[in-house]
Formats: structure tokens, C-alpha cells, sequence
């Protein structure tokens, strides 16, 4: 039976290797740096933490510093090693947290939108229905949701595949144990561990990516029925974020998890997208999108400048 896996990485050259090493390593500094950054101007402002949608966001950048957490930096020792190996509960545990910090981030994302709607719809109730104590409540019936949905979703996946027996080849064509990948190498008649996956990941991310879709068109519509204006625009640019964060995060998801059989090398760019680009760039689209977030950043930053020197 097997014990271990081989992670065979992005490439087998070892120039590749040190670029991908160096690159990854930049990624993870910066996921790093700037989820850590936006957590800390968000809860330091006033202002913004009182703001149920800053409050939401910094619930989302935490959850994509622990997405970036437990891959990532252990692939870069892997790009400087000669074998690439991860033990058998290593590589469950790496499943399981996958999916636990993925199915809460959706749920996460699911939250937001319930804020936008209520921001847009009824502007004259906003402050009453989402004030601090219900958007706690909010966040907390999110988190509970989503450890608790997080955690029967990883559990039913991984009951399905930690007991399927492995019995070589043992080689995962990936820099992280997938679940995709992993079910491949069963010794056994992978059918049903594949209609497992589609419904548990496949199916759940493409109804919550619709759904958020149709409510976030009915918010566009809902601004733009109401005519132009500043406060418009400002609706409009934050919805729109929302939905560049959405699909970057739904799109390689589905486009993985919904493919039973067939497995292309865009698959290892998309893996990559989701487990690496993604957390970087949830934070980045808000700041640059918010110019109460960049002045946040850009007074945190100033005061971090005149600390050190």
C-alpha cells in the first residue's frame, strides 16, 4: 500500500525550478504582506471596522492568508529539493484543508453579496439592517456555516478517498496533493469517486457561482435603473470587484472539478491561479478599487515608514 506520494512539481528542469522557486516565493511574501496589511488597516480604522463591508473583507483577506498558508511554502523547499515527497496523511491534510478554507470562502463570498444587495436595494435601511451587532451576527452565522458545511464537505470527501486503496503508481503531477489528481491513482474503480467529487465540489461551486452571478446582475440593474450619480458609480465599481473576485475564484474551480476524466496542462496554471495568485489578488482588486481602503493602507503604511525610521 502506498505511504507517500511524489509531488513531480511545475517542471523537472532545476533552472525551471529555481525561477518557479523564486517566483513563488515573491507570491507568498506579497500574499503575506498585503492580507496582513489590509487585516491591519481595516481593524485599526475605526471607521472601516464599524463598515460591514470592510468588516467582511477582512474577514476574507484572513481566510486567504490561510489558504496561501499550508501549500505554498511547502512547495518552495520542494523546488530546491531533488524528490518531491509528502506522506499519505500529509497529502489528506492537505485535501481536507483545501476544502475546508475553499468552502468557507465561498460561503464568505455569499455573505458579501447579501450586503451589497441590502447596500443597493434599501440604501434609507442599511444602516439599521446591517449595523455592527447583525453584521457580527451575519459573520458569525457565516463562519458557523462554514466550519461546520467546511468541515462535512472536506469529511465526505475525504471518507470517500482515505479509504480507497493506493497501491502505486504513486506520482502527483502537481506541486500539491489535488483531489482530482489524487483519485486517479486509486487502485480501484474510480466511477464513483468521481461522481463524489462532481457533486461534493463540482456541482456546489457552479449553483453558489450562478447564484451570486443573478444577484449581482440584479444589483447592476437595480443601479442603473436608478440613473447616474456618484454614489452610483461608486456602487457599481464595488459590485464589479466583487464580481472580478468571484469569478477569479469560481472559474478555475469549476473548470477542474467539474472534468471527470479528462485532465489538461492548463490544469497545472489554474491550480497555481487558485492556490497562489488568488489570495494575492482578492486584497489587491478591493485597495485599488477603494479609496477609502488606499488612503487606510496609505496612512498605515506612512505610520509603519515612521516607526522604523
Amino acid at each position: 500500500m502506498v505511504t507517500e506520494f511524489v509531488l513531480l512539481g511545475l517542471s523537472e528542469t532545476w533552472e525551471v525550478q529555481l525561477v518557479f522557486f523564486v517566483f513563488f516565493l515573491l507570491l507568498c511574501m506579497a500574499t503575506l504582506f498585503i492580507n496582513i496589511l489590509t487585516l491591519s488597516a481595516i481593524f485599526r480604522c475605526r471607521h472601516l471596522s464599524d463598515s460591514p463591508m470592510f468588516f467582511l473583507l477582512g474577514h476574507l483577506a484572513f481566510l486567504d492568508l490561510c489558504l496561501s498558508s499550508f501549500a505554498t511554502p511547502r512547495s518552495l523547499f520542494d523546488f530546491l529539493a531533488q524528490h518531491h515527497v509528502i506522506s499519505f496523511h500529509g497529502c489528506m491534510a492537505q485535501i481536507f484543508f483545501l476544502h475546508l478554507f475553499g468552502g468557507s470562502e465561498m460561503l464568505l463570498l455569499v455573505a458579501m453579496a447579501i450586503d451589497r444587495y441590502v447596500a443597493i436595494s434599501h440604501p434609507l435601511h442599511y444602516a439599521t439592517l446591517m449595523n455592527r451587532r447583525h453584521c457580527m451576527g451575519l459573520v458569525l452565522a457565516c463562519w458557523t456555516a462554514s466550519w461546520a458545511g467546511g468541515l462535512l464537505h472536506a469529511t465526505v470527501q475525504l471518507g470517500f478517498i482515505i479509504n480507497a486503496p493506493f497501491c502505486g503508481p504513486n506520482q502527483v503531477d502537481s506541486f500539491f496533493c489535488d483531489l482530482p489528481l489524487i483519485i486517479t491513482l486509486a487502485c480501484t474503480d474510480t466511477y464513483p469517486l468521481e461522481v463524489m467529487m462532481i457533486t461534493n465540489s463540482g456541482i456546489m461551486s457552479l449553483v453558489t457561482f450562478v447564484g451570486l452571478l443573478l444577484s449581482y446582475g440584479f444589483i447592476l440593474y437595480t443601479i442603473r435603473s436608478r440613473g447616474a450619480s456618484e454614489r452610483s458609480t461608486k456602487a457599481a465599481s464595488t459590485c464589479t470587484s466583487h464580481l472580478i473576485v468571484v469569478t477569479m475564484y469560481f472559474g478555475p474551480i469549476m473548470f477542474i472539478y467539474l472534468r471527470p476524466y479528462a485532465r489538461f496542462m492548463i490544469d497545472k496554471v489554474l491550480s497555481v491561479f487558485y492556490m497562489a495568485v488568488t489570495p494575492l489578488l482578492n486584497p489587491t482588486i478591493y485597495a485599488l478599487k477603494n479609496k477609502e481602503m488606499k488612503a487606510a493602507l496609505g496612512n498605515l503604511l506612512a505610520r509603519l515608514s515612521g516607526q522604523v525610521h
